[in-house]
């Protein structure tokens, strides 16, 4: 899969779960935080796209997505940052 579909597909995965993603650009890594009591996952635009899917992957293991459907190739991606962290 493409990399942008596969952002696009964390960006769906976003509005299922009810989690803004703020795309800015800036002097930051990027991921989960609260804004203004709410939790957001926050993207640096700048960065590669590899960077920002390793930050999107990384913020959504932070969520149970057992019972929410996710396209394998997705889950598979979320999965693998998940060893790579380990």
């Amino acid at each position: 899969m493409k990399k942008e579909k596969l952002y696009f597909e964390f960006e769906e995965l976003g509005q299922r779960l009810g989690v803004k993603i703020i795309k800015a650009q800036g002097d930051f890594a990027g991921g989960v935080c609260i804004l203004k009591d709410e939790t957001v996952i926050v993207v640096n635009k700048m960065k590669p796209i590899e960077h920002r899917l390793k930050i999107l992957a990384t913020s959504f293991l932070e969520y149970n997505l057992d019972d929410i459907y996710v396209i394998p190739v997705l889950r598979a991606y979320i999965e693998e940052t998940r060893s790579l962290d380990l």
